[in-house]
């Protein structure tokens, strides 16, 4: 019987509340299938700062234990990290989104994926007429661990001309730099995909004004010669963001760089009407991250209302990529959508049409995902 060891990361607000739901979902999942589901527990981001700063040491919003543990495991399941409790305005604090960084990084995800599924039953959910939602399924594939995000940051201060006025003032820096090998790696990999779906890549990028996005597609058309079956194209990024509102049925994979794909992948999320119903995959070179698309959600936080669907999603593509359990993987997609199907609702994706006994708490919601993916 085969054991996975998973390094579950709580973090912040909602975290621990959806992760709870995921760790009763993989019990579930190992008593059906005879695999061992071991998930320790590690601190990132909030908790870490506090948790490192009242034991008086160094603050780190990614602990060493916490890196080492995710290094040497088969899986990292992440929930969220962040709130305004640590938006500390001082130059150099550290924050958590510095532990997801980390990770990230220290880990070589240079790939995330973001599947934008449409359910049937939520199709309502959303603020784009049903008809614009028609056969969508789009994969966005998003370069992690460079660009602006991992480029130098700086300010200069008293420079001359650059205050109101032009009088001296502050001066912020933030660079963007790509290598061709980190565009390669993650361009061929969206062809890959495309490949075993319906055969489109665009690649999207802002090569009408930066170098970086210029190399981008000198890579990114090189690359699609290796794939004459998948289809090729270019997008600007604000054309882009514009067409995933007007005609998002006419991607299949969309690939970008760092900052671009964070941007539009949260964009995408809201034509499923929430982001409480997206996961992510963070794949590199070593142990793979999954996590949902959200985030701590602090102002529901200890509710018990928050929705757990995107955690349980991102078990679904842990299953998939990590353990290579497809079968589980696809029943448990099933039982997400069987349980939609019947009308069960948390509070972010109910309407006014939802009956008040059909709106579900955090683990209300969870227990049906478990008993729907049993019951098959």
């Amino acid at each position: 019987m085969p054991t996975y060891r998973i390094v579950t990361l709580p973090g912040d607000g909602i975290g621990p509340e959806i992760m709870d739901e995921a760790k009763k979902l993989l019990a579930a999942i190992g008593s059906k299938t005879g695999t061992t589901f071991a998930c320790e527990d590690q601190l990132i981001g909030g908790a870490a700062i506090d948790a490192t700063r009242a034991a008086g040491e160094p603050v780190s919003a990614l602990p060493p234990a916490t890196l080492e543990a995710a290094q040497s495991a088969d899986a990292v399941l992440l929930a969220s990290v962040g709130g305004p409790k640590w938006d500390d305005p001082t130059p150099g604090a550290v924050r958590p989104e510095a532990g997801l960084l980390g990770i990230r990084k220290s880990l070589q995800l240079y790939l995330n994926l973001r599947p934008v599924r449409l359910w049937n039953a939520l199709i309502g959910a959303s603020t784009l007429k049903p008809e614009v939602l028609e056969g969508v399924d789009v994969l966005i594939v998003r370069e992690l661990t460079g660009g602006l995000y991992f480029g130098v940051h700086e300010r200069k201060a008293d420079v001359a001309g650059a205050g109101v006025g032009g009088a001296a003032g502050q001066t912020a820096v933030d660079s963007m730099e790509y290598a061709e090998y980190e565009i390669d790696r993650v361009v061929r990999w969206a062809f890959e995909a495309a490949g075993r779906r319906r055969g489109r890549v665009c690649s999207v990028d802002k090569a009408n004004v930066l170098e970086t996005s210029r190399l981008w597609r000198e890579v990114a058309a090189r690359v699609a010669a290796d794939f004459p079956e998948v289809e090729a194209s270019n997008m600007y990024v604000d054309n882009a963001a514009m067409q995933l509102v007007y005609n998002p049925a006419q991607f299949d994979v969309l690939v970008t760089e760092n900052t671009f794909g964070d941007i539009l992948s949260d964009e995408a999320s809201m034509l499923t009407g929430s982001l409480g119903m997206l996961a992510s995959a963070s794949l590199g070179d070593g142990t793979a991250l999954y996590e949902p698309s959200h985030g701590s959600a602090p102002d529901i936080a200890g509710k018990g209302i928050a929705n757990p669907i995107a955690q349980l999603l991102s078990v679904e593509l842990m299953l998939r990529y990590s353990f290579q359990m497809d079968e589980a993987a696809d029943q448990l997609a099933a039982a997400i959508g069987s349980v939609l199907d019947a009308g069960w609702r948390t509070a972010d994706i109910a309407d006014d049409s939802t009956p008040a006994d059909h709106i579900l708490g955090t683990s209300a919601m969870g227990d049906k995902v478990v008993e729907a993916y049993l019951a098959q």
